[in-house]
Order: C-alpha cells, then structure tokens, then sequence
C-alpha cells in the first residue's frame, strides 16, 4: 500500500533531521556500549504463551559473537562476512558459489545530500545479482529513477534497508560523499 505524499514528505523531514542530529553526535567522541537484545519472550513480535518459544535461540545467544554497531539490530553484518563469522548462500536451495562483483555506482542526483556512493562488493557477497537486476533496478546506470520518497516507502533500497539492513536513519552510511566545492575562476581583465 503506497503511503500519502504528505506522510512521505514529513517522513523525509524527519530523516533529515536525523541526519543532522547524527552529524552532531558524530563529532563527540563515541561511547562504547554493548549491545541489548531483548528476549524473544519480551520483544513484542513474538507471542510469549507459545510454547514452541523456547525452541528459538534468543538475539543475545545467536547475535552476541558478532561484531557489534550502534543502530539496527547492532551487528555489523558487513564485517562478520569479512572476519569469517558467517557465510551466506546465493539462495536456500544452494550452495553454488556467489559472484561477487567490486564496482562502486556514485549517484550524485542526491539534492543537497552528500553523493551516494553504491558498493556492489557488500551487496553482491550476499545477494545475486538477480535479486535486484533488472526487476528493482536497471542494469544500467542512472537508468532507474528513485529518490528518497520511493526508498521510504519501502522501494529499491527500502526493500532491505529499514528492514533488514542497516536503518535508513544512519544517512552517512549512503550519503558518504562529501561534493565539492564549486570554484568559479576569476575574471580575466
């Protein structure tokens, strides 16, 4: 179901205000914290008279061996894959090998965001490129128009992100480019 543009719009608004409220934060020194996950029995998704609850492992026991980070669900997925901590599938039903393809995409249609640069490497050691290519995006770049509206409504990058990625309010996460200065050359006399 599509959101309302004015919902979409206040939505936006206030990711931008976090972006500016984490841009701040970010120049204080980061205070290391561990992680908190709550028990399954406690985290107001699962349905604590099921007795088949205690079948699942908790969040503490599965996720407390991972490298940690400070938003989502706390791990850094990335550097687990990295360190050897997990190794993902191309699909449940495989165990074919995952091409993995190192190119970066800077989107720099971004308004008066920093760029965005799209790591295919990250992505691609999780996914397929069929996963993405060309139902969510073109294969081409700059072929697939998006903004922000369509990633906050749960389109392209919002399918995962927000979901089951990193948040979309860790901004500098994708906004990572910093845009240069326009220098205008002085007039010759």
């Amino acid at each position: 179901m599509a959101i309302k543009r004015s919902i979409v719009e206040r939505l936006f608004v206030m990711c931008v205000l976090l972006c500016i409220v984490q841009v701040n934060l970010a120049a204080e020194p980061a205070v290391k914290t561990r992680p908190h996950w709550l028990p399954l029995s406690q985290d107001d998704l699962h349905d604590p008279a099921i007795t088949a609850l205690n079948l699942l492992q908790n969040p503490s026991e599965a996720l407390s061996k991972l490298p940690h980070e400070g938003s989502g669900n706390q791990v850094d997925w990335v550097k687990a894959l990295e360190k050897g901590f997990i190794r993902p599938h191309i699909n449940t039903g495989s165990n074919a090998e995952i091409k993995v393809l190192d190119l970066d995409v800077l989107r720099r249609n971004t308004g008066e965001m920093d760029m965005v640069l799209f790591p295919h490497k990250q992505h691609t050691e999780w996914l397929a490129c069929s996963n993405c290519h060309d139902e969510i995006f073109k294969s081409k770049a700059g072929a697939t128009k998006f903004g922000m509206f369509d990633i906050l409504n749960g389109e392209y990058c919002g399918r995962c992100h927000g979901a089951v990625a990193f948040p979309l309010t860790e901004c500098k996460r994708c906004h990572s480019v910093p845009r240069s200065p326009i220098v205008i050359p002085a007039q010759t006399q």
